[in-house]
């Protein structure tokens, strides 16, 4: 991958649930739309790709495979080839979990989109949080 950054911000929120639980949901990708819906509305597995209808056209979303440490890592592929690599972690934390995302600034985005990304990823974050908090 050619891709540059420039820093990253971590962004994290305290689930109660268990690392597992979080890691569960989170990991399937065909919940997505439903606490990324920023990301895309609709996913499907297509020839063995996750593919999402998203504002930014179609793209191809790929996790890290199954692990045991909580890596929820992915790779959001655009229409034009370029691929954004996503580090995401979920870890215990007391009888609960928390989970970071690691926004990378990519050349050329100013501050204020970048704060604009950040909060997009924290309600996100958020969004998590509240669906596997449910009863």
């Amino acid at each position: 991958m050619d891709t540059v950054t420039l820093g990253s911000r971590h962004l994290s929120t305290h689930i109660d649930r268990s690392a597992q639980d979080v890691y569960d949901y989170a990991s399937d990708p065909s919940h997505l739309p439903e606490w990324a819906p920023g990301l895309g509305s609709s996913i499907d597995l297509i020839d063995g790709k996750w593919i999402m209808e998203s504002p930014m056209g179609r793209i191809v979303v790929t996790f890290a495979p199954r692990n045991e440490f909580g890596v929820l890592d992915h790779d959001v592929t655009l229409a034009s080839g370029k691929t954004f690599y996503n580090p995401m972690r979920v870890t215990t934390d007391g009888a609960g979990c928390e989970i970071v995302f690691s926004l990378r600034r990519q050349a050329g985005v100013s501050d204020e989109d970048f704060e604009r990304d950040a909060h997009a990823v924290l309600s996100d974050l958020v969004r998590l949080k509240r669906k596997v908090e449910r009863p």
